[in-house]
């Protein structure tokens, strides 16, 4: 049973008999359905299915023109904006019939891995050849299964403005380190020796929430899992229209990129308003925008 069911609503789900009786629910009553081919030959088949507004259930397997026979599913939230105009590279996975989405942007300093939703459109595009010759962008979005609100940092218009200054530096320089400057790359590593040096003095009297203002980066295992702590600029509430399950769609700002994150209501430690901070486990999934 997918862990991140819960995440849109569905915490009721105890047996494998409560799971069928959801996807059947996906499977006959579905909101769209795609098919087409893989590079065997073999019909590949989807059924979504919006159990909220922007979320819901994806099923997909094969289609021998009498049967389906579902390979996998996932819970998934379509994000709104954009998020990044960063290259994109697509990999299938090892496991299954599935894609991981991987981008490189400077904003976070490591490689954004994500579950990619969009997988039938992305083969409709591969398999036409235009996967190359298509501009594209990114629109992420994430799913928590619970998660805190902090209170932010307080900051003067000084404070704010040489903060977005040094955000705007540290992304030339990784930009240049990117493409070969060893210049750019020495600079990089003395500015976190000293950034080092300085939150390790100040971790001795305050606490590091007060200090870190936001945060991206790696949890777990699974290489498309993150924990995060960002800015919520954003809040919508939903229902699961099956379960009656209260959500929250933030939409947030983390390292500067925006992105919305689905988490049960009744999930929360602390009461949620825009402006206010919000740190959880994340899974990200993304959809890619071909243009």
């Amino acid at each position: 049973m997918h862990q991140y069911l819960k995440a849109i609503g569905f915490d009721h789900l105890k047996t494998k008999k409560d799971l069928k009786e959801v996807l059947r629910d996906t499977k006959e009553n579905f909101t769209s359905h795609e098919e087409t081919a893989n590079i065997e030959g073999e019909i590949v088949c989807e059924y979504k299915k919006e159990y909220s507004e922007a979320m819901g259930i994806i099923m997909c397997g094969d289609y021998d023109g009498e049967e389906f026979e579902m390979e996998y599913y996932f819970p998934y939230l379509k994000g709104s904006g954009i998020t990044s105009y960063e290259d994109i590279i697509v990999e299938k996975r090892m496991d299954r019939d599935m894609y991981l989405g991987v981008c490189e942007d400077v904003r976070v300093g490591i490689s954004l891995i994500f579950h990619l939703i969009n997988g039938m459109e992305y083969r409709q595009v591969k398999n036409s050849g235009g996967v190359s010759k298509k501009s594209t962008s990114l629109t992420l979005s994430a799913m928590a299964l619970s998660g805190s609100i902090l209170l932010p940092i307080k900051k003067n218009d000084y404070q704010l403005q040489s903060q977005q200054e040094e955000a705007r530096n540290r992304m030339l320089l990784l930009s240049a380190a990117k493409s070969g400057d060893e210049k750019a790359m020495e600079t990089l590593t003395l500015e976190d020796m000293d950034t080092y040096s300085k939150v390790s003095k100040k971790l001795m009297t305050n606490d590091v929430y007060t200090i870190v203002d936001t945060y991206f980066m790696p949890y777990g295992a699974e290489c498309d899992q993150y924990s995060i702590l960002g800015e919520i600029l954003k809040i919508r509430s939903c229902r699961n229209e099956r379960t009656g399950t209260e959500l929250y769609v933030f939409t947030m700002d983390v390292n500067e990129l925006q992105f919305d994150v689905c988490v049960p209501r009744n999930s929360i430690f602390g009461v949620p308003e825009v402006g206010r901070r919000f740190k959880a486990n994340i899974w990200l999934q993304g959809i890619i925008n071909f243009q």
